[in-house]
């Protein structure tokens, strides 16, 4: 069947469960996206084929000639490092008055993923602590601590006081597969030091965050809800063990509750509110969606500190920056037709993996994207949240999400990590030297496909992290 058939096919099908009502199965969506074969081209009509250090840089090669021009001032956006205001280019002052990285790819470098702090001491340059205390707020999900907000500061402009450091530190755990073979898993522990505003209580909630890599972004904001409803089993209707769920947060451009998509826990439901928000708090930059300064109202040298305007990013710049984030390409799967790689994919969907990391989306028309109209592509996630177990959990909740669940991460560029950024430190926290390790961290909901993992033949295990780095 050509492309666009089977997507009008598949999205047919949604309309009648819809038209079934709540009570309707939600297998025969699922089953048919898992009938779909998997191809190279990972991220549909927008895939490129590199595997070099730039692979997450380009634009998709499907963009119209329209946006060629927006995508290069919103890499340049990207890039750009701001600073304290007044500055010489008035565009890009404004920096802090607290922030950890300044600039966007500080954290996202060459588009890619980040890392913990090589010592193990920070500063944290690709990664933060989110912080907050217990509560709900109505809109914000958490509730930011009084004197720190909802996010360490390790950085600060001249005159006022970084908000403190973060130190982590490592236990070994070991274990071994089911043929014998030892392997050892290492547990971080994170401790905030060097306060300048006051102690945290004892009832600060901490959750560590890599930044994660930026191909494909698009593709799964224009994943329609329906799909996503549709995917989720709450209840464990079907009783396989799995029961995804959507995260509900708040939209600030609709003005109402939406599904999540973006963010470790799915705490965001677009690209734009998604970069507003990372805009401020990462580097304490402000926009029309996100207008304060980071500063509490312990912090009375930051509230005086000179800024950059109101906004301090202006609309087009948050425009053309949205752009760059949606229309980033995905690299190609290498040797998809590989023996072992097909042996290991054959058995990523055996042992269960398929289940949340979903191989095949699809998308609708998008009005003002032709480039993310009507695509199937691969980029193992289904978006849901998931109970990962006690291991993986950071015990903060956000919005919808409990302290054990996580949103499933999208596994695409995978095996490029290591050629794009140097490392191989996987999960949201980097606590796993490679993919082997973050399946054996797998708990809750996904504990029998780690368990088939860890007690498969040697030669099976390789093969699945083979496919695993083909991606």
């Amino acid at each position: 069947m050509p492309r666009t058939g089977l997507i009008a096919a598949t999205f047919l099908t949604l309309a009648s469960l819809a038209a079934l009502g709540s009570e309707a199965s939600v297998t025969p969506l699922r089953d048919m996206l898992l009938a779909i074969p998997l191809t190279g081209q990972l991220g549909g009509d927008g895939t490129r084929p590199v595997m070099n250090d730039d692979a997450f840089v380009f634009q998709t090669p499907n963009s119209p000639k329209r946006h060629q021009r927006p995508f290069s001032f919103g890499n340049r956006l990207f890039n750009t490092n701001w600073v304290e205001a007044p500055g010489s280019v008035k565009a890009f002052d404004g920096l802090g008055p607290m922030f950890n990285r300044v600039s966007c790819s500080g954290c996202h470098t060459k588009d890619g993923r980040g890392r913990p702090p090589e010592n193990n001491q920070g500063p944290m340059d690709s990664m933060l602590l989110r912080i907050s205390i217990p509560g709900k707020d109505a809109k914000r999900g958490v509730v930011p601590h009084p004197a720190y907000g909802d996010q360490l500061s390790e950085r600060a402009i001249l005159h006022v006081e970084p908000e403190g450091r973060a130190k982590i530190t490592y236990t070994e755990l070991p274990g071994a597969y089911g043929d014998g073979e030892k392997f050892s898993l290492r547990q971080p522990h994170y401790k905030i030091s060097d306060l300048k505003y006051g102690d945290l209580g004892k009832d600060i909630m901490i959750s560590p965050r890599v930044a994660p890599a930026m191909i494909g972004l698009g593709l799964l904001q224009e994943v329609p809800d329906e799909t996503l409803l549709a995917l989720a089993d709450p209840d464990d209707a079907d009783g396989d063990g799995i029961s995804g769920r959507p995260n509900e947060v708040w939209d600030s451009l609709a003005g109402k509750k939406s599904i999540g998509r973006f963010g470790w826990k799915a705490n965001q439901p677009n690209l734009r509110q998604q970069n507003a928000g990372a805009a401020v708090g990462d580097i304490g930059i402000s926009t029309s969606m996100a207008d304060g300064q980071n500063c509490t109202a312990a912090q009375p040298d930051c509230a005086k500190a000179i800024n950059g305007g109101a906004p301090e990013m202006s609309d087009e710049f948050l425009d053309k920056l949205t752009l760059y984030t949606m229309t980033i390409a995905v690299p190609a799967q290498r040797k998809p037709h590989d023996p072992a790689i097909r042996q290991g994919e054959e058995l990523f969907r055996a042992m269960g993996c398929a289940s949340c990391h979903m191989p095949t989306l699809q998308t609708k028309s998008v009005r003002d994207f032709p480039e993310l109209a009507n695509q199937t592509f691969h980029p193992f996630t289904d978006l849901l949240l998931h109970d990962m177990g006690e291991g993986l959990a950071d015990n903060r909740p956000d919005f919808e999400a409990t302290g054990r669940e996580w949103r499933t991460p999208p596994l695409w560029g995978l095996g490029l990590i290591p050629v794009v950024n140097k490392h191989n430190l996987l999960l949201h926290d980097g606590r796993a030297r490679g993919a082997a390790e973050a399946i054996l961290w797998h708990g809750g909901e996904a504990e029998k496909s780690r368990e088939a993992f860890r007690n498969a033949a040697k030669p099976e295990r390789d093969a699945l992290i083979a496919f695993l780095n083909s991606l």
